[in-house]
């Protein structure tokens, strides 16, 4: 059987059905709405299956219209809009039973050479992640082993994810928590050479951690949950290459939740302390009961 890397690259690897329409596999899961991760990462490849591949994405910025059902697969048909001497840009449309569910566009630039450059240096100093529990080992030293729903998640999870601050567990712990949470991150196995993979495994790792920042002074992040969630939009800007199969961290905070929404924000670091890529998302919280 493949591991879980594997089975995200081979997530990753569109059939492509006509020009500039493509289909995704969408497996069947016990989620209620199809990983808005899984359509981003999918629509990206999409999106860059019709460049000529010389010229890296440089951003996105993404709508997430309807929940995707689980096990139906997902057309995605892209728009050519401009092919320029130094940008290219596509629209994508994700579409599954004659539905738009999530919109695309994606810009990439052919590499300059930078006139200057400058970087903040990271917010804080986290240990690094080898020294860190994974999800896993934290669950089980509080529970005592894993409940079955979640062994079977940590079997197909294509990500070793290490938070940087333990896990709260009750609502004591959560008062006053600050909104903010910063994980490592990498995939569990190499992913191959292709960088368009490598962009595509980030986009998708990106959305799994994200609004965490926003529930962190709600609610603990693990055990039953109060709210509902949903992500409502995606964007991100790529800086620097990396390779997703190598550790990352990703520093996340939520300046505000107002109104149902939380604007959640992020930035990823190589272990140098390198910027490579920012995001933004806005969620749904909806409460439950």
């Amino acid at each position: 059987m493949t591991n879980p890397a594997e089975r995200l690259v081979d997530l990753l690897d569109l059939e492509q059905l006509e020009v500039d329409i493509f289909r995704g596999r969408s497996p069947q899961e016990s989620l209620q709405r199809v990983f808005g991760g899984q359509v981003a990462g999918q629509a990206l490849v999409a999106a860059g299956r019709t460049t000529d591949g010389e010229r890296p994405v440089h951003s996105l910025h993404s709508y997430f219209l309807r929940p995707g059902i689980p096990g139906v697969p997902i057309v995605y048909q892209v728009e050519r809009v401009r092919d320029g001497r130094s940008f290219t840009t596509r629209q994508v449309t994700a579409v599954q039973q004659g539905r738009t569910i999530f919109t695309l566009t994606a810009s990439f630039h052919k590499p300059e050479v930078a006139s200057f450059e400058h970087q903040l240096p990271p917010v804080r100093e986290v240990p690094p992640p080898e020294s860190l529990p994974t999800v896993a080992q934290e669950v089980r030293e509080h529970l005592g082993a894993l409940p079955e729903t979640l062994e079977r998640m940590a079997r197909r999870q294509p990500f070793d994810i290490r938070y940087v601050d333990r896990l709260r567990w009750s609502a004591e712990e959560t008062k006053d928590a600050e909104p903010r949470s910063a994980v490592w991150m990498r995939a569990v196995g190499p992913l191959g050479d292709d960088p368009l993979v490598h962009t595509c495994a980030l986009t998708y790792a990106s959305d799994m951690t994200l609004l965490d920042a926003v529930r962190i002074p709600v609610e603990p992040l693990w055990g039953p949950r109060g709210f509902d969630m949903a992500s409502l939009d995606h964007a991100m800007w790529f800086h620097r290459p990396f390779r997703a199969d190598e550790w990352f961290l990703y520093d996340q905070e939520s300046p505000i939740a107002v109104g149902g929404r939380g604007l959640a924000r992020g930035r990823i670091y190589d272990t140098e302390g390198r910027l490579l890529v920012s995001v933004v998302q806005e969620g749904l919280f909806r409460k439950l009961g």
